[in-house]
């Protein structure tokens, strides 16, 4: 009996197969164009010693992708790039890491001793800015942010 529903499923089972294949590959080829880059270039670095962290968070406490890269000595910058990004709201938070230990040191009294910075570039201030003064929406394949960094003598 199953000899018998197999030859009469394997003539139309690979042209159904193929079909829907093709059929869905348009819904593919949407998904993958849906998806978004963002270069982010720093800027304002004191000095070439260490590294910069960069974090590209979808909320204050949640982290999409993070980096540490290079700083370009003829330049004093770096830029960092993240790609396969869904398109919505992001910030970006930097560290100038001059110790490579991992983290933003700070003195006794609490301020920074490194360079730091997010995106739209607030003003220096005591206390780190909230989420809804750095965000910024990706809506286009490619996007680019400048952060500039600050550092406190």
């Amino acid at each position: 009996m199953y000899d018998s529903i197999l030859k009469f499923i394997r003539p139309i089972a690979l042209p159904l197969v193929s079909s829907a294949v093709l059929a869905a590959a348009p819904l593919l080829v949407a998904q993958t164009a849906a998806t978004c880059s963002v270069t982010v270039k720093v800027t304002g670095i004191r000095n070439t010693d260490g590294n910069i962290s960069v974090a590209l968070r979808s909320a204050p406490e949640t982290i999409v992708q993070h980096k540490v890269v290079e700083i370009d000595p003829a330049t004093m910058s770096a830029a960092a790039t993240f790609d396969g990004m869904a398109r919505g709201t992001y910030d970006i938070a930097v560290i100038h890491d001059e110790n490579k230990n991992g983290k933003l040191d700070f003195n006794e009294m609490g301020m920074p001793l490194e360079g730091y910075g997010h995106s739209n570039n607030p003003a220096k201030r005591p206390g780190p800015p909230s989420f809804e003064e750095t965000k910024f929406t990706i809506d286009k394949p490619a996007a680019s942010i400048e952060v500039t960094l600050i550092y406190w003598p």
